[in-house]
């Protein structure tokens, strides 16, 4: 007995001492490790060497820095310039591009151009012709990459594309995509002549364990054909359907179709995550401008454990605080910092129309839980919650003011904060904007509202579950 209780002691003075030395954990994530340690000591302490700190490896950093810098040597007349923001973007939402642009070099160019893609069906068909239409090069880069109809439709246009001499790169995540990875049709399209890498490769998982972490992945969804077209949103290479969760199903995604500056910028985000799975460098990378004429600015960001602590949710509370009469929001993940949710409750305080969408099932039981413990907040703030109820609702979008819009692969949640890597492009367009805000709009009418009332009705145990999951949603 005595034993055990010296054990327990030295695993939870070793891993609080450990905790209380870091700086970049917040106060709630410390309080979440403390009470997973005292309460589940032995578990909790294998649980914190495998998934307590976001560290992908000291190679994978330098590696990461290395790329960078070439990026900026060779191609930052790609990048845009800082001045732009003052000279395209409206004074009251500057702040939020000039941060946006601080994350990764990237600021708004004009001359883009977006078409909202209609549903799933018209995103695969509009793609598999571009692809088919490419004279020169396309990358694509996915988290999940299912061997279903979507996923064998682009499989078999980047093969027919590489037979006809076309320059194919294809990427996907590691875990995400990791049955077609060893299928047949991935060995295919090696045959063929598609150059292909695997971002964050399991190969090697216990040295992943030792030296950095498992859930550390590549969430971005990047389509680049020509440098002249790209696609952003949502949706993975997937049917709606999605046979792995398919009783959740269908997956309700958004997709852009754009052109001009800000496709070179995707490219580059692109060329970032080939060069680190390759060693590659970016001479092999085609640029260029694709400036049309008109357009509305935007620029491509991307985020990830290599990048700053506390990006994301740092654009989001400068996107919200730019917000005057109306922001509303859809994400499928929502799971926010105090940074995120102090930032949605003022401006609902300050007399923004605060929209958010969620869905009502929730493939992850811990983020639905967690989620619903901020409700009660939300709703005295005078935010509005719809849970949408015609499948899993995916679309990650913002609109505000009917003029800015940010769309991509970033959630609301503390993976999309702290772990993976994510894309998205931020622009100001006022067609393209009521677009999406029609679309957010019609999620809307297949919601229903969340009142106060009903919420303030919940069961005790209900209340005392969402919070109990909330308190240690860090360590999740």
């Amino acid at each position: 007995m005595t034993v055990i209780l010296a054990l327990h002691t030295l695993l939870v003075l070793t891993f609080t001492i450990r905790i209380l030395l870091r700086d970049d954990l917040s106060p709630p994530g410390r309080l979440a490790w403390f009470v997973v340690l005292n309460v589940l000591p032995y578990f909790g302490s294998v649980i914190y060497f495998l998934f307590g700190e976001t560290d992908i490896g000291n190679r994978a950093s330098k590696r990461h820095k290395e790329v960078f810098e070439e990026i900026q040597a060779k191609a930052s007349w790609f990048m845009g310039d800082a001045a732009n923001t003052g000279k395209l973007i409206e004074p009251v939402y500057q702040p939020a591009f000039r941060y946006a642009g601080s994350i990764n070099g990237f600021y708004p160019s004009t001359g883009n151009t977006a078409e909202l893609m209609s549903d799933g069906n018209e995103t695969l068909a509009r793609m598999v012709a571009d692809i088919d239409a490419a004279t020169d090069h396309v990358h694509v880069l996915y988290y999940i990459w299912l061997n279903d109809n979507t996923g064998r439709a682009i499989a078999e246009a980047l093969i027919r594309a590489a037979r006809r001499g076309v320059t194919c790169r294809a990427m996907a995540d590691g875990l995400g995509s990791r049955v077609i990875i060893k299928s047949a049709l991935w060995q295919r399209m090696k045959e063929a002549g598609v150059r292909m890498a695997v971002a964050l490769s399991l190969k090697h998982p216990i040295r992943t364990i030792l030296t950095s972490r498992l859930d550390l992945r590549n969430h971005r969804k990047i389509t680049v054909i020509d440098a002249r077209i790209t696609y952003c949103g949502s949706r993975n290479s997937a049917d709606p359907e999605f046979l792995v969760k398919a009783k959740y199903a269908p997956w309700v995604d958004i997709m852009l179709r754009l052109t001009g500056p800000v496709v070179v910028q995707n490219q580059l985000l692109f060329a970032s995550d080939w060069m680190q799975a390759t060693n590659e460098s970016l001479d092999g990378i085609p640029l260029s401008s694709g400036r049309g004429e008109g357009g509305f600015p935007a620029q491509a960001m991307g985020v990830g454990p290599t990048e700053r602590h506390g990006a994301t949710p740092h654009l989001f509370a400068n996107l919200f605080a730019c917000a005057q009469s109306e922001l509303t929001l859809s994400t499928p993940y929502f799971v926010p910092d105090a940074t995120v949710l102090d930032a949605l409750c003022a401006a609902a305080y300050r007399g923004v129309k605060v929209a958010l969408i969620f869905p009502k099932v929730n493939d992850s039981w811990i983020v639905a839980a967690a989620s619903r413990s901020y409700y009660h907040r939300l709703l005295d703030a005078g935010c509005i919650i719809h849970e949408f109820k015609g499948g899993l609702l995916h679309a990650k979008t913002l609109t505000i003011d009917e003029k800015i819009s940010l769309i991509g692969s970033s959630n609301l949640d503390l993976r999309s904060f702290d772990l993976n890597y994510e894309n998205n492009i931020l622009l100001q367009d006022k067609a393209t904007t009521q677009a999406i805000a029609e679309r957010q709009r019609s999620y809307i009418n297949r919601s229903e509202v969340v009142t106060l009332p009903s919420v303030l009705a919940w069961h005790y145990h209900e209340r005392i579950w969402h919070n109990v999951i909330a308190t240690i949603g860090p360590v999740l």
